[in-house]
């Protein structure tokens, strides 16, 4: 069987002018595997990457429709597991494409947010059917009906599809279980099928070399988190909190193959957690040391997941940079957010990572729950106190397939009008209102904490002497650009 995948994504749309030259663009690994695997049952599998190649819908379903697939998907996924919604404006322009460019071809949809919310994905779309959960084994039984000539969709685990006798018009089949053994269903990825020269590293991931930002490759080492943060979406297409691994081997025949066939030396580990079990990740990173590979990685982790003892061998390896996830500075505003730490643990950590040679991303959240201008105003001043080498300030997003976005809509809170205002960068985005502040509240502390943070002098100081005058430059003239805000300048219209 033809099989077509899309990667869908309108940099503009969801970055404004960040997306020309600033924001990355990262290589959709669970289309890379997902290719793998059923090329390995003897598929044949193509790859359009619209977001990569900055492709309009129209010329997108252009290029499905010459491959001529039995089968075309679109996967809906992102920069971060956030990311996937704000694609979703993007993914049904090019559903709507592909069905006007070639209706024989029969399109499904798939990714984090179309197993959020698949009924009304699929009420949404142009597409056949929705993908609801994890993919390899929905896909492998679409296809065989596909093959069969007569499909039955009820034998489909994990598939929606409209029926005319179904409840409200669409019928579905439950969900197939969750893979055990990940190298089973995760193989090395098909990496030649993506146009690998493309693809962008963050600025702050390349401060050590700016003008080393391509090629960048960006892996899975497992699957899913064990916590439950209240506005993180991650396990959407899992059904719960759990983490599942690939095995250490398998990690690093994928690094070794992009690092010796396509040059990759900037690597995103995508996990959502990958300092978190020592058994995973410590024969990962000594592996990395003994095959030779030069490797400039960023890693996630929490500040209660760090263990001192093992930054030195992260450092060795190449883990350069630590995105730390510390949303908030107030206790009770960050405990309600399912988030327990204390301040003083997360300066401790911080200033542990930083001695080992390793650089901190800090990520921070204003307008949760329970935040005011008061307790918002205390996680910026511990922004500036740690002076971490970068930062990340986000809004407060109910995404789907979050506890927050199920609080949203039990409480009637008003979410944007369409999914890319979901993006933290959009011109149209709305956060969430708190109960003691309301949306344009959120958003406008959140741009003017960006904007001293980025223009903070003891922050500058710090950059110029790590990573020298350019580095500082270019960060002075990224912090020049001020985003434009829907909700800031007037009432709000329909995206």
């Amino acid at each position: 069987m033809r099989i077509s995948f899309i990667n869908p994504g309108d940099r503009r749309q969801v970055f404004q002018s960040l997306g020309i030259a600033v924001a990355a663009i990262e290589p959709p690994f669970w289309i890379a595997v997902l290719a793998a695997y059923l090329r390995n049952q003897g598929h044949e599998v193509a790859v359009v990457d619209a977001n990569a190649e900055n492709l309009a819908p129209a010329e997108t379903a252009g290029r499905v429709a010459a491959q001529n697939p039995h089968l075309a998907v679109i996967v809906v996924y992102g920069s971060q597991p956030s990311a996937s919604t704000q694609n979703m404006t993007a993914a049904l322009a090019i559903a709507a494409a592909i069905k006007e460019a070639a209706p024989a071809v029969h399109l499904a949809m798939g990714g984090l947010h179309p197993s959020a919310l698949p009924a009304q994905t699929l009420r949404e779309s142009a597409c056949d059917c929705v993908i609801d959960g994890e993919g390899p084994l929905t896909l492998t039984a679409l296809l065989a009906e596909l093959a069969g000539g007569r499909p039955d969709w009820s034998r489909v685990p994990g598939l929606w599809w409209r029926d005319p006798q179904g409840p409200d018009g669409l019928r579905s089949t439950p969900r197939a279980p969750l893979i055990q053994n990940l190298d089973d269903f995760l193989p090395v990825g098909a990496w030649d099928l993506l146009p690998m020269s493309l693809y962008r590293a963050h600025n702050w991931h390349c401060f050590d070399h700016l003008d080393r930002r391509q090629p960048y490759g960006a892996i899975y080492t497992s699957l899913g988190c064990p916590f439950n943060c209240v506005f993180c979406c991650i396990n959407a297409p899992f059904g719960k909190p759990g983490i599942r691994y690939r095995s250490p081997g398998r990690v690093l025949d994928e690094m070794s193959l992009l690092a010796g066939t396509y040059g990759i030396y900037n690597l995103k580990i995508v996990d959502e957690l990958f300092i978190l079990k020592p058994e995973h990740y410590l024969p990962i990173l000594q592996g990395i040391i003994d095959r030779g590979l030069r490797l400039n990685m960023w890693v996630y982790a929490r500040v209660d997941t760090i263990r001192p003892e093992h930054l030195p061998l992260m450092k060795r390896a190449g883990v350069n940079w630590v995105a730390l996830g510390i949303e908030s500075a107030n206790p009770a505003v960050r405990d309600g957010a399912s988030k327990n730490m204390r301040a003083r643990d997360i300066k401790a950590v911080v200033r542990q990572i930083q001695d080992a040679g390793i650089r901190v991303i800090g990520n921070y959240i204003f307008g949760l729950p329970d935040d005011t201008l008061d307790t918002m105003r205390e996680t910026l001043d511990l922004a500036l106190e740690l002076n971490c080498e970068f930062a990340n300030f986000y809004c407060a997003m109910a995404y789907p397939g979050s506890r927050l976005y199920a609080l949203a809509v039990e409480q009637h809170w008003q979410l944007p009008d369409c999914w890319h205002a979901f993006s933290q960068h959009a011109y149209n985005t709305r956060p969430l209102p708190t109960r003691h502040l309301s949306a344009a509240e959120v958003l406008r502390f959140r741009d003017d904490a960006f904007h001293a943070y980025f223009s903070h002098p003891p922050y500058l100081a710090m950059v110029g002497e790590k990573f020298g005058a350019p580095v500082r430059e270019h960060i002075a003239d990224c912090a020049k650009t001020r985003l434009r805000r829907q909700l800031l300048e007037a009432p709000s219209a329909p995206c």
